[in-house]
């Protein structure tokens, strides 16, 4: 049995939420690297992510999945599709980290004084089109 990968992640909730739905499609997926990054976050960008892992021949139906979970629209608390509050574009990359404002800088500013990883960033959704930075709120 041959196991590719489909997706990687930042963090083993993400890669677990993808793995139950494929589950749900009858897919069997495997979570790969979870305990490494949850114990070390750092770890994630030098072991390559939390990966969720298929059967080759369930590439297919799970690219299927994924491009039905990508072209899906997010909703806020109301039931109401997210639009970007500048252009009005429901094309938006979600959970993207934002460093804007003043604890962004603060954060950019120690990060390269004290050689650390940025400790302050914000998940954001950002429009496609225009570039707004805006979360699910509005």
């Amino acid at each position: 049995m041959e196991l590719i990968t489909l997706k990687t992640f930042e963090s083993p909730i993400e890669a677990h939420i993808l793995r139950s739905k494929l589950e749900s499609e009858q897919i069997d997926a495997f979570v790969i690297d979870e305990h490494s990054v949850g114990m070390n976050q750092f770890l994630s960008n030098a072991i390559g992510g939390v990966k969720v892992k298929i059967k080759k021949e369930d590439t297919d139906c799970a690219m299927k999945v994924l491009e039905e979970i990508d072209t899906s629209n997010y909703t806020n608390n109301l039931d109401e599709i997210l639009v970007c509050p500048k252009c009005g574009s429901n094309e938006y990359y979600s959970n993207y980290k934002s460093m804007k404002g003043g604890k962004g800088l603060l954060s950019l500013l120690s990060s390269i004084i004290f050689w650390v990883y940025p400790i302050y960033y914000k998940n954001v959704f950002k429009c496609k089109k225009c570039g707004e930075e805006f979360n699910s709120l509005q």
